[in-house]
């Protein structure tokens, strides 16, 4: 599992060789931060553009998804990806986009969820950004079509539940004190 994880400089000596093999490179890029059956899907139907599925994570330092964030840090978000049988590939992206990471993976396909698919919607503001670098290389940007769920807004509920509970809890602590 754990040779499943790469540097990028290592991946893209690695990719150059598949690409020579006339394999096609797909990649997907996020936080990861916990991996639920949305991101699951995800991967299988990019997995299903081509030969070699590359994930990235953006690293601890650059997720900005709220206070004690990331849930899960690089290293374990990496471990869980690559433990799927359909990836081939995961790296950690130090850096505040991923730009960088598209520039050593030079993929044939990018792929993204379909939240991303209106430009003038995406949350990141970077989508097209993204497809331009992606372009550069030859490479084309697909959207896929399956669930979605939002790791920030699982999070958020079973936080909100946890103090929904405490709540609750202290209430009937209070009625029994009166």
């Amino acid at each position: 599992m754990c040779n499943k994880i790469k540097s990028l400089e290592d991946l893209e000596k690695i990719l150059e060789k598949n690409k020579i093999n006339e394999k096609k490179i797909i990649h997907c890029h996020g936080v990861f931060d916990l991996l639920h059956p949305g991101h699951i899907r995800h991967f299988k139907e990019a997995k299903s553009k081509g030969d070699v599925l590359v994930v990235s994570i953006t690293s601890d330092r650059y997720v900005n998804k709220g206070p004690n964030r990331p849930i899960f840090n690089q290293q374990l978000r990496a471990e869980s990806i690559a433990a799927l049988s359909f990836v081939d590939f995961v790296s950690i992206n130090d850096a505040p986009d991923v730009i960088s990471a598209i520039k050593f993976i030079k993929p044939d396909y990018y792929i993204k969820g379909k939240e991303y698919e209106n430009a003038s919607k995406d949350i990141t503001g970077k989508i097209e950004k993204e497809a331009d670098e992606v372009k550069k290389y030859g490479g084309k940007v697909h959207f896929t079509d399956g669930i979605v769920f939002s790791s920030s807004s699982l999070i958020n509920n079973v936080s909100l539940m946890s103090r929904l509970n405490v709540l609750k809890k202290l209430n009937k602590i209070i009625v029994l004190m009166k």
